[in-house]
């Protein structure tokens, strides 16, 4: 396999494996115990990896690294999100492979500035991955500039719901109340209420005197278990 940009030298496509090759991945988790363990996993199958926990740092790293591979979770804390990062990275250099790393079904749901993802980008749900060999794929599936979608409709107990009620869930999420949503919306407070009260319906979220549907539906978006579409 050739890959535009890259120097793939040692790679026997015939065999199938990488003779003296080594993949590098740049890899981008601002959680640290997070970002230590996929480290130490990648590492352990052979990859080079360099690791750092902000946008702003990936794209210093960029060119000096020259990965074949960036691999990103979508919610990188305050400051750009991952799609940020990997729209730049299409735009700086588009024979990287690129691949979200989420504990959302939805980057709709991961990403705080909110966007869509470039086109080629492999998206894997991080409750998919039991092993090495999992990432290992999906950086090839990257690399090969294959859409894939690792944990999407279909999986489980995922509930599908729209753009609109994903972008509710997702401000509920962040912990802000009916006043806050109807200010970050622009619309009145009763509007907001309807709202919140539509989207609890969407992910079949009914209310009694035992459970606190706000928190339900955090604790679904949390979990991954939400794709909007």
């Amino acid at each position: 396999m050739q890959v535009e940009g890259s120097d793939m030298t040692g790679y026997d496509p015939d065999r199938g494996d990488k003779a003296g090759f080594c993949y590098r991945v740049l890899l981008v988790e601002d959680e640290p115990f997070t970002r230590g363990l996929l480290s130490q996993t990648l590492a352990s199958a052979g990859i080079e990896v360099h690791a750092c926990s902000t946008v702003t740092e990936a794209l210093g790293e960029l060119a000096d690294f020259e990965p074949h591979v960036v691999m990103t979770d979508l919610d990188l804390g305050p400051g750009p999100s991952g799609v940020h990062l990997l729209r730049e990275v299409e735009q700086r250099a588009s024979w990287v492979g690129r691949i979200v790393l989420s504990v959302h079904a939805s980057p709709q749901l991961g990403a705080r500035d909110g966007g869509e993802l470039p086109r080629d980008v492999v998206y894997v749900v991080k409750s998919m991955v039991s092993s090495a060999d999992d990432l290992l794929a999906a950086i090839e599936a990257s690399i090969a500039h294959s859409v894939v979608h690792a944990g999407g409709e279909g999986s489980d107990d995922r509930v599908i719901i729209s753009a609109a009620h994903g972008e509710v869930l997702r401000l509920v999420a962040q912990g802000l109340s009916n006043a806050g949503i109807a200010e970050v919306r622009g619309t009145s407070v009763n509007a907001a209420e309807a709202m919140v009260q539509r989207m609890f319906i969407a992910l079949g979220i009914h209310s009694d005197r035992r459970h606190n549907t706000r928190v339900l539906a955090a604790r679904m978006w949390q979990q991954g278990r939400v794709i909007v579409r």
